[in-house]
């Protein structure tokens, strides 16, 4: 068995499998021959049912040791990727994540489609409150936590997600947007928190 934990990766809102991040990190792991590591499912648009699914994925490995399951988290998929790592005292990192997706959703109500696809996507207003149930007020263990947080995100604010993660390891980026579009600079320094639970070098230090 390798001594390196399984990384699960949590899309975010509208997403999928299919995302540029979640395609950049199944890449780089190909190449570290750690494909079969990787857990990417698709969510469901249900906050419930999609931690239903994930913890049906991802309690195998979580039950072997928290050192034994990574979360990878992005924009909404952070915010579950907290409950997660709470849940099961593993480390998470956690890009642009989403810290109170509750405040804003009302406008997201109805159905629309998925990004990457044509296929309807519909978020019920009941969701909102499965959302709160998973809501974690303030994190325990800082140091288990990664931030890749962008100023220049034009979905969410950095400055909640700095300070709801104080005293993690964050790493700021100046500029940049929501997807990080370069995220293939920063997935070797994600990855590498997962599997160490230490910052990459030049990756911002614990604050």
């Amino acid at each position: 068995m390798s001594g390196l934990p399984h990384i699960l990766y949590l899309h975010g809102f509208r997403s999928s499998p299919r995302s540029y991040k979640a395609r950049v990190v199944h890449r780089r792991m190909a190449e570290m021959a750690r494909a079969h590591e990787l857990i990417c499912p698709q969510l469901p648009a249900s906050p419930k049912a999609a931690m239903e699914l994930v913890l049906t994925l991802a309690e195998r490995y979580a039950s072997q040791g928290p050192e034994r399951l990574a979360i990878i988290g992005s924009s909404l998929g952070g915010f579950y990727a907290t409950w997660l790592a709470e849940r099961f005292g593993c480390r998470a990192a956690l890009v642009n994540p989403a810290v109170d997706p509750l405040k804003d959703l009302d406008k997201h109500v109805g159905v629309t489609t998925a990004w990457h696809s044509d296929e309807p996507f519909e978020f019920k207003r009941e969701y909102i409150d499965e959302l709160a149930e998973l809501k974690i007020a303030r994190i325990t263990r800082p140091e288990r936590y990664y931030l890749l947080a962008a100023t220049g995100d034009e979905v969410l604010d950095y400055r909640d997600m700095v300070a709801h993660y104080a005293g993690a390891h964050q790493h700021v980026i100046q500029g940049s947007d929501h997807a990080v579009s370069e995220f293939e600079q920063y997935v070797d320094e994600v990855l590498a928190f997962c599997d160490t639970g230490q910052a990459a070098s030049g990756s911002g230090q614990a604050r």
